[in-house]
């Protein structure tokens, strides 16, 4: 089931939903009026104009990120990113220089927005920013063209946010396309460059060392709103990570197989339009939690030394589903963000230790009421990439059981697999449309004959 399908009923979450956007209607309202102008009856108008902003606002959310609506710190988030431009806005129009409005950087909504999310979220919440905020200065086509220009050049110098310094370049192209199109604006409107004020272009360059501001904003941010971005998920993914060693050293065997699961998860996140690194990165630690007991886990050892041959079948399916509590416990000792302790959490869902639990059956024993004890305590995935990185784990694993790699063998087991994880329910708290896990299993299959492709026997 999709997002889409349980928008129609009502939540908790739908009515605080409701009541951010209200409160921030009435707050932006409120900014813009003294105590005085705002019991008037010309407020009512105000009140249209600024809810129909925040209407088209909600209305974006629902048709291209759906997920938002369902995390109230992520809309409370941008929600207070706007009033907080438009106070600046009502607070620095109130100064008797106009031009000190190009002191505040506008341009550093889309740099955060495009950091957190994408950049077409970025445009669209500095548009209605821009929006709101033109009602209070003088001139308000040039305020909304000046800095809606500026916003779409600095989201086109972040295409590589993952480097730092993009943030400096950033701010050097925001404050030369300021002055390019004041010196521009100042020419079409007096006829002459004799007119250019060089006391105005110092708020430019104010503007442009304030947007380096954004390296602090960011990292508030990451702990205040636990959003993770691109640079920090870029560190966390470095194999030479302290968690990450420990695993290829402890468990080599687990290392490897991660390493395969974050490239299938990296391509069909890829192929679906999802967030490619943060599945990249919530793969490389999905399987942390084997380091405690790396010798109990066939990736590690060979099969005919395999403890379990000896161990009653209820005792060996306790410490495989117990490596899912492990590597809880030992991201937050090494203080991984929660995203990334979800894909822990959610890479085997509700699915039972299936091997185990038939071998415990064949041992004669009634399995009525022992199914808890063979299964997974979940949370099933709830996102696009957890369900993602569920698939690749589960297709990864089987596929070195296969006796004969061929293109037929692949993608029946591809097929099969992502059927009985359908069938179990498994992606049904992930936005997933049935085009989505179509195209998941196209990549899987492509990608597993590229690993097992037929090769050279050299002499």
């Amino acid at each position: 089931m999709s997002l889409t399908e349980k928008a129609g009923k009502p939540t908790k979450k739908d009515f605080l939903n409701i009541i951010l956007f209200v409160t921030s209607i009435l707050a932006v309202v409120a900014a813009g009026r003294s105590i005085t102008d705002f019991f008037s009856i010309d407020i009512t108008g105000d009140i249209i104009i600024v809810s129909t902003c925040y209407l088209l606002l909600y209305i974006f959310f629902s048709h291209f990120r759906h997920e938002i609506l369902y995390v109230s710190r992520k809309i409370f988030f941008i929600l207070i990113v706007i009033l907080a431009f438009v106070l600046f806005t009502g607070i620095v129009t109130a100064l008797p220089d106009e031009n000190m409005i190009y002191l505040i950087p506008f341009t550093l909504i889309p740099v955060v927005i495009r950091i957190f999310y994408d950049a077409r979220l970025a445009l669209f919440v500095l548009l209605i920013t821009l929006m709101l905020a033109g009602f209070m200065v003088t001139d308000p086509f040039e305020f909304i063209f000046m800095s809606l220009i500026t916003g779409v050049v600095a989201i086109l110098s972040l295409s590589d946010i993952n480097r730092k310094y993009k943030l400096l370049f950033s701010s050097f192209i925001v404050t030369v396309t300021y002055i390019v199109i004041y010196l521009a604006l100042t020419i079409r409107n007096t006829g002459s460059i004799n007119n250019l004020s060089l006391h105005d272009i110092k708020w430019f360059f104010g503007n442009g060392l304030l947007i380096l501001s954004g390296f602090q904003l960011i990292s508030l941010f990451e702990k205040r709103f636990y959003f993770l971005s691109d640079s920090t998920m870029q560190e966390l993914s470095d194999s030479d990570h302290p968690l990450l060693r420990r695993l290829s050293e402890e468990a080599p065997g687990s290392y490897q197989h991660s390493l395969q699961v974050a490239n299938l998860a990296e391509a069909a996140s890829r192929a679906i339009g999802a967030n490619v690194l943060l599945a990249r990165t919530g793969s490389l630690y999905h399987d942390i939690g084997k380091i405690s007991d790396p010798s109990y886990f066939i990736e590690n050892l060979l099969p005919e030394n395999s403890p379990h041959l000896d161990m009653n079948p209820a005792e060996s399916s306790r410490i495989i589903l117990n490596h899912v509590d492990e590597g809880v416990l030992l991201a937050r000792e090494y203080k991984l963000p929660v995203q990334l302790i979800d894909f822990i959490r959610t890479h085997h869902g509700t699915t039972k230790a299936y091997f185990f639990y038939k071998k415990y059956l064949e041992m004669g024993n009634d399995g009525k009421g022992m199914e808890k004890y063979f299964t997974y305590n979940g949370p099933k995935p709830f996102s696009r990439e957890m369900a993602i990185v569920m698939m690749a784990d589960a297709v990864e694993a089987a596929s070195r059981t296969l006796e004969n790699y061929t293109d037929e063998s692949i993608s029946e087991l591809v097929e099969r697999i992502i059927i009985i994880q359908e069938q179990e329910e498994q992606f049904s708290d992930a936005p997933l449309t049935f085009r989505d896990i179509s195209e998941i299993k196209a990549v899987f299959k492509k990608r597993l004959s590229n690993i097992y492709h037929s090769r050279i026997a050299y002499p």
